[in-house]
């Protein structure tokens, strides 16, 4: 998967808040944040790579349902790192 990476200069205050007021105001990109205040846009999947993190969300979401030991969460999620960037992994679980 490629992504375009946009530098954003600390001038800027790029806060928390701001992320999710982006990500909000562009639902159709997928976007990350990196611990050094990269903001990345991420390009669509192909077929076969979106059908292989289907199916690995597929086997995770079964696993899960019968072995009840945390969640699971598809690439829509956002997770923020202890690092302060903002990642959405294929497919996690917590």
């Amino acid at each position: 998967m490629n992504a375009i990476t946009l530098q954003i200069p600390k001038s800027l205050k790029f806060t928390d808040d701001k992320f999710v007021e982006i990500v909000a105001a562009n639902k159709d990109l997928r976007l990350e944040l990196s611990s050094q205040g990269e903001l990345s846009i991420m390009s669509p999947t192909g077929g076969e790579t979106g059908n292989r993190n289907f199916e690995m969300c597929l086997d995770l979401g079964y696993w899960n349902r019968q072995n009840g030991l945390g969640k699971a969460f598809d690439s829509s999620t956002g997770f923020k790192l202890p690092n302060g960037a903002t990642r959405s992994p294929d497919v996690s679980w917590i």
